[in-house]
């Protein structure tokens, strides 16, 4: 028993006072005891305190035990109802169960311990009865509480993933994109999104979910290029115990996890045909089948697709089934990769220099003039998400309330100092003795080797084949002093 909590009372009605009193010493520890002599002290007793159990002879002057817990149940049901009896009538037993719906039925002699422990059952079992009323209670009086709340999250949501939060430059290729995805995710239809690994179309998915009609059910994903063919339809459609090595327990898909909302499948061009057969025909019945089940299971899913693949191509060349292709290609978008929107590069920067900032305990750094044109200088062939990466690590080495293009990895220094070269090679003088025309190849070359090396003169004489005297005389003549 909590020793924070007011004991629990027990009321004992038996005509003999030595069984009342023995009764008493068993219980007294625990309980608060009362005792009767027949149904009308009980009564008096039940109707001055509120009574948790009531221990009750079968046989007594008068009123029957049965009887009158018979009329307890319909007076003060929360009382667990207990009958003591010398006797194994069948029919008592019976009546006991249906009309006075007793907890415990237990025979005389009793012995203590077994009489204790029912007694903390029958108080623990009514404790936990009036604390579900109570929540039922709750949860019935609260429902526009409760109802609010699921609202206000869903308002949250739809705000963190509307397609205004994807980042990008007023006149972005993404704003046709944006605006067209938009308007489909209106319409139930199934959607396939094209382009290059780490463009972000997951992102896009995911603010087509919300701006959908089924906002408020689930949003659920899957790489399909991450799983055998066994574990995608696993874990795509369920499985049922035993149905292979290792399947100890029933498994829910996500195809069900989803049901009334939407789920995304990545990389689909990675599937195999055996497995574009089942996924097809689950697409048309609407009902998934788990593997080792008989039974198949309704389901209400839209789809959103994805792929880096050419999925025609992939059709034509026998690689992806077709009818499968037009399942789940009614409506297709490509995203454009983030060279093709370097303008981007910017505000992405700075959205993930808010988040991974404060994240890795750097607080709020901003993007340097030099950082940020050595991020336009690299294609980032791995787009978004090779962005993230190099700005974590940046974050993460970096120092002061700026990052530079000193935090950057080599590879992106090596890109920038490319797309120097390139531009300064364009900017080369066509006329002018050769002299001239020399010093200035030997200039770009001189500041492309420094940048790479992020100014480590060492390390850039070194592969100049210059001494550090002479690389900085070289330096001094071309105005690259740092």
């Amino acid at each position: 028993m909590d020793p924070a909590q007011p004991l629990p009372v027990v009321l004992v009605v038996d005509d003999e006072v030595r069984s009342q009193d023995a009764m008493r010493r068993t219980l007294d520890e625990d309980f608060v005891v009362l005792t009767a002599s027949g149904a009308d002290q009980a009564r008096i007793h039940l109707e001055r305190q509120e009574v948790s159990v009531i221990l009750c002879d079968q046989r007594m002057p008068g009123l029957s035990g049965v009887a009158f817990l018979k009329e307890v149940r319909e007076r003060w049901p929360d009382t667990v109802r207990i009958v003591i009896s010398g006797y194994t009538d069948s029919e008592d037993i019976i009546a006991g169960i249906n009309d006075a719906g007793i907890y415990q039925y237990i025979l005389k002699p009793w012995i203590p311990q077994h009489l204790l422990g029912t007694v903390r059952n029958a108080a623990e079992a009514r404790t936990l009865q009036r604390d579900m009323s109570r929540l039922d209670l709750e949860l019935r009086t609260s429902t526009s509480v409760l109802r609010w709340r699921a609202e206000h999250k869903l308002d949250r949501a739809r705000a963190t993933f509307d397609f205004d939060r994807i980042e990008r430059l007023p006149g972005s290729p993404m704003d046709a994109v944006c605006a067209l995805a938009g308007r489909i995710a209106r319409v139930d239809l199934s959607v396939l999104i094209q382009g290059e690994s780490g463009t972000g179309k997951e992102l896009l998915a995911r603010a087509m979910h919300y701006a959908s009609p089924r906002a408020a059910g689930a949003f659920v994903v899957e790489n399909c290029a991450a799983l055998t063919d066994t574990l995608l339809e696993s874990e795509l459609f369920g499985h049922k115990r035993g149905a292979f090595t290792g399947a100890f327990e029933d498994h829910v898909g996500l195809f069900q996890r989803a049901h009334g909302g939407t789920i995304f499948l990545d990389e689909i061009g990675e599937t195999s045909p055996a497995f574009q057969l089942r996924l097809l025909r689950v697409l048309q019945e609407g009902e998934v089948r788990p593997v080792g089940a008989t039974r198949v299971v309704p389901v209400d899913v839209r789809v959103i697709a994805a792929t880096h693949r050419d999925l025609e191509q992939r059709v034509r060349d026998g690689l992806f089934r077709e009818d499968l292709y037009y399942r789940i290609a009614c409506v297709t978008f490509t995203v454009p990769p983030l060279r093709e929107r370097s303008g981007d590069i910017g505000p992405i920067a700075r959205r993930l220099l808010a988040e991974i900032g404060p994240a890795l305990g750097r607080g709020a750094v901003r993007l340097g003039d030099d950082a940020l044109a050595a991020l336009l200088a690299y294609p980032w062939p791995g787009n978004i998400r090779e962005l993230r990466n190099e700005i974590s690590r940046a974050v993460a080495l970096g120092e002061g309330e700026e990052m530079t293009a000193a935090a950057f990895s080599s590879r992106v220094l090596q890109g920038q100092a490319g797309r120097s070269v390139q531009a300064q090679a364009q900017a080369l003088p066509s006329s002018g003795t050769l002299a001239e025309r020399l010093d200035a190849v030997e200039a770009m070359l001189l500041r492309e080797t420094l940048l790479r090396h992020r100014w480590n003169k060492t390390r850039a004489a070194l592969e100049l084949g210059l001494s550090r005297v002479g690389l900085r005389g070289k330096m001094k003549r071309f105005g690259l002093e740092d």
